[in-house]
C-alpha cells in the first residue's frame, strides 16, 4: 500500500506542476498571435522539446515496445531515415513560405497561392483526419489503468464492457485535464509542459531500459543468447515480408513480384527512404498540430534547428522505447514463466505487454515515474491537438464565416471555447477507439494511429508541394479534383472499400486485382501525393501566382 501511495504522490506533483504551468501563461495570452504562437517569441529548445512530445505520443509509448516485442529487432527504426531527409526539406521550403507570409493557420496561405476554397478544403481535411488520429491515441494509456484493475483482482478480471466504460472514464478525466491548461494558457502552456512532460519521459524510458536489464541474467549480453533467430536484432530489412505467390510470379514476372512485396511490406529499407519520407513531409509540413510548433520560434532559422534537430533525437528514442519491447519479449520468452501474461488471439498481447511488466515487476516510485511519463507523452500530444484544432477552425471558418470583431480578447475567446469543443470531439473518438479495440484486441496501436491520416494527408501533401515547387500550376476546381483523386487512390490501393463492405455484408464488395498490390501505411501517404499532384498539375493558375519557388 506504501509503494501504491508513492505512486500517487509522483503522479499527484505532475499534475500539479502542469496545471500550475497553464495557470501561470493564463495571463499573458492577451491576443491571438500570443495565444495561437505565442508571439513568436519561443527559444528554438523548447520549440524542439515540444515537437519531440507531440511525436511521443503514449501510441508510440505502448505501441512501439509492442512492435519491438513482435518483431525482435529494430527494423521499424528505419523509418527514422525518411523523417530526417524529410525535416531538411521542410526546414528549406515550407517553413521560409509560412515566415514570409506570416499565417497562423498554415491553411492561409493556400488562399494565397490558389484561393478561399482550397485552403477550406484543406482545413477540413486537416480538422477531421486530426481529430480521428488524436482522438484514437485518448484510449491507449487508460491501458494501465485496466492492467492495474487485473492485477490488484486477479479472480474478477473486467470484462470486455466493463474494461470500455473504465477506459471511458479515464480518457474523460485526461482530456478534461489537458483541456484545462490549454485552453488558459494557449500554445505558450503546452509547449513549456512540453518541456516538463519530455523530461518525465526521457527519465521513465531510461529508467525503463535499466530495471528491465537488471532483471535480465546478464544483463544485455544475457539477453543476447537468447536472441539468435533469423531476424532477431535486425537493423535493417531490404526485402519486403510478405513472399511472392508463385502464381503471381508466372503470371505478372519477378520484378513486379519483388515490388509488390515490398509496398505490402510495412518496415523495410524502401520504405525508410521513400514512405517514411513523405508520411513526414505532410506530418511536419502541412498538418497545423506540428507546424503551429514550428512557428512559435522567434525566426525561420531558429524554426529550422529546432525541426532538424528532432529529428536526430528521435533516433535514440525509438531505439530505447524497442530496445524495452525487445527485453520484454526476452523476459517473458525466456527469463519468466507467467501464466497471468495478457494474452490476444492465443499469444501475447503486444499492446499490453509493457504495461503489465510496469503494474507487476517494477518498484513503487519507479512505478509513478513511468506513469506519469505516459500522462506526460499522452498530455503533450493532446495538448497541441486542441490548440492546433481550435485555432485552425477558428482562422480558417469562424472568423470568416461570422465576421467576428477585430477584437483580440473577443478572438482569444473563441479559440478557448473551440479548445473546449474539440476536447469534446476527441472523447468520442477516443470513445469510439475503445470500443472498437475492446471488441478487436488483436489490432495494432501503431496500425491504427497511422492509418488515420494515410488516407487523406497525401492530398494535403500534394497541394503544398504544387503550391511551392509550381509558379503556375493547380486552381481551385483542379485541386479539389485533385484531392479528390487521392484519397480515391490510397482507398482503392488499401482495399478499404473491400474492408468496409465486408464488415457490412460479410463479403467483399469487388474482386481484388491480383496485380495490384495491398498497400501498408508507409505508403498511403506517398501514393496520394502522387496521384493528388499529377492530376493539381493538369489545371493551370487562373490569377497571379503568390506561391511557388519565388515564395522564400
Amino acid at each position: 500500500m506504501s509503494a501504491l501511495w508513492l505512486d500517487l504522490v509522483i503522479v499527484g506533483i505532475y499534475f500539479a506542476i502542469i496545471i500550475g504551468i497553464g495557470w501561470h501563461f493564463s495571463r499573458r495570452s492577451g491576443n491571438v498571435s500570443d495565444f495561437a504562437l505565442g508571439g513568436r517569441s519561443i527559444p528554438w529548445w523548447a520549440v524542439l522539446a515540444s515537437i519531440l512530445a507531440s511525436e511521443i505520443s503514449a501510441g508510440t509509448f505502448f505501441g512501439t515496445p509492442g512492435e519491438g516485442f513482435r518483431l525482435r529487432n529494430y527494423t521499424y527504426a528505419q523509418l527514422m531515415v525518411g523523417y530526417l531527409l524529410a525535416r531538411l526539406v521542410v526546414s528549406a521550403v515550407f517553413i521560409p513560405a509560412f515566415y514570409k507570409h506570416n499565417v497562423v493557420s498554415i491553411y492561409e496561405f493556400l488562399e494565397i497561392r490558389f484561393g478561399p476554397r482550397t485552403r477550406s478544403v484543406a482545413s477540413v481535411i486537416f480538422l477531421v483526419t486530426r481529430s480521428l488520429a488524436s482522438g484514437s491515441r485518448l484510449w491507449v494509456p487508460t491501458l494501465l489503468m485496466i492492467v492495474i484493475w487485473n492485477q490488484l483482482n486477479p479472480e474478477r478480471p473486467l470484462g470486455t464492457w466493463e474494461q470500455f466504460w473504465a477506459t471511458g472514464g479515464a480518457l474523460v478525466l485526461i482530456t478534461i485535464l489537458t483541456a484545462a491548461y490549454t485552453a488558459v494558457g494557449g500554445i505558450k502552456a503546452v509547449i513549456w509542459t512540453d518541456v516538463l512532460q519530455i523530461a518525465v519521459l526521457f527519465g521513465a524510458l531510461g529508467f525503463s531500459v535499466w530495471y528491465l536489464l537488471g532483471h535480465i541474467p546478464g544483463g544485455w549480453d544475457g539477453a543476447k543468447s537468447f536472441l539468435t533467430g533469423p531476424h532477431d536484432l535486425k537493423l535493417w530489412e531490404w526485402s519486403g515480408d510478405v513472399p511472392a505467390d508463385p502464381e503471381f510470379v508466372k503470371n505478372y514476372g519477378s520484378s513486379w513480384g519483388a515490388i509488390k512485396s515490398v509496398l505490402e511490406s510495412e518496415f523495410t529499407v524502401w520504405a525508410a527512404l521513400f514512405g517514411s519520407l513523405f508520411v513526414t513531409l505532410a506530418t511536419h509540413g502541412t498538418d497545423q498540430d506540428m507546424v503551429q510548433r514550428m512557428l512559435t520560434a522567434k525566426n525561420k532559422r531558429q524554426s529550422a534547428v529546432a525541426t532538424i534537430l528532432s529529428g536526430l533525437a528521435d533516433i535514440p528514442v525509438t531505439y530505447a522505447v524497442l530496445t524495452i519491447g525487445i527485453l520484454l519479449s526476452v523476459y517473458y520468452g525466456h527469463v519468466v514463466n507467467d501464466p497471468a501474461l495478457p494474452m490476444a488471439a492465443g499469444k501475447p498481447d503486444n499492446t499490453r505487454i509493457f504495461p503489465y511488466f510496469v503494474v507487476d515487476v517494477m518498484p513503487g516510485g519507479l512505478r509513478g515515474l513511468v506513469v506519469a511519463g505516459v500522462l506526460a507523452t499522452t498530455m503533450g500530444s493532446l495538448g497541441t491537438a486542441m490548440n492546433s484544432l481550435a485555432t485552425s477552425y477558428s482562422r480558417d471558418f469562424h472568423f470568416r464565416w461570422f465576421k467576428t470583431p477585430d477584437d483580440d480578447h473577443v478572438r482569444v475567446r473563441i479559440i478557448k471555447l473551440s479548445t473546449v469543443g474539440f476536447a469534446l470531439v476527441l472523447i468520442f473518438v477516443g470513445l469510439a477507439t475503445a470500443f472498437v479495440k475492446a471488441h478487436n484486441p488483436g489490432l495494432s496501436i501503431i496500425g491504427i494511429i497511422l492509418g488515420s491520416f494515410g488516407y487523406t494527408y497525401g492530398s494535403l501533401l500534394g497541394i503544398f508541394m504544387v503550391a511551392l515547387f509550381t509558379k503556375s500550376r493547380g486552381s481551385e476546381t483542379g485541386n479539389l479534383i485533385a484531392m479528390a483523386a487521392g484519397i480515391i487512390v490510397v482507398a482503392f490501393l488499401s482495399n478499404l472499400p473491400n474492408d468496409v463492405w465486408n464488415m457490412v455484408s460479410g463479403g467483399p464488395l469487388y474482386k481484388n486485382f491480383a496485380w495490384l498490390p495491398v498497400i501498408e501505411f508507409p505508403w498511403r501517404i506517398m501514393a496520394g501525393t502522387l496521384a493528388t499532384v499529377a492530376v493539381a498539375l493538369c489545371f493551370r493558375t487562373s490569377k497571379a501566382p503568390g506561391g511557388g519557388l519565388g515564395i522564400r
